[in-house]
């Protein structure tokens, strides 16, 4: 049975593997994407995405909070000036994994990991497409509503 073992220890002792996480997340946040072995991509996005949550609201708290896990200055600065107003309206899932294949050396799962709203592969699809119901059937309310209000017009001038 495994109660209580949610933690991935990545085969490493703790001090390690919270160095190595920290890491990885300022290296996720200055380049908005890293490859990575599949297990690590997974507990990487355990460690960073609560941060990122954090980093929506700029006070100092949160600064402190950011700055005690990270351990590096520039990045929690870029995270809470770059990449919390680009994330500001998303309620969660700053992150996504992407499967590449195995490495050549060790045949280990390797993994791309990046933050999600800087992908503009996927994310021009998104911004083309928002469309609503009337524009697809034609658009005749949006387009008679200026009308008739014009023809009001007309008739309070005479």
């Amino acid at each position: 049975m495994r109660h209580g073992k949610k933690v991935n220890h990545l085969s490493r002792k703790t001090a390690h593997r919270k160095s190595m996480l920290a890491n990885m997340a300022c290296s996720l946040i200055e380049h908005k994407r890293i490859n990575t072995t599949v297990a690590k991509a997974k507990a990487l996005k355990q460690f960073v995405e609560p941060m990122i949550t954090k980093s929506k609201e700029d006070t100092t708290h949160n600064r402190r909070i950011v700055m005690a896990r990270l351990r590096q200055k520039e990045a929690v600065a870029e995270l809470f000036r770059d990449v919390a107003p680009k994330i500001a309206d998303r309620p969660g899932g700053y992150t996504r994994i992407i499967k590449l294949g195995n490495r050549l050396g060790d045949n280990a799962d390797m993994a791309m990991i990046e933050l999600v709203d800087y992908n503009e592969i996927y994310n021009a699809d998104k911004a083309t497409k928002k469309t609503t119901r009337r524009s697809r059937r034609g658009g005749s309310k949006p387009a008679a509503a200026p009308a008739t209000e014009t023809k009001a017009s007309n008739e309070e001038e005479e």
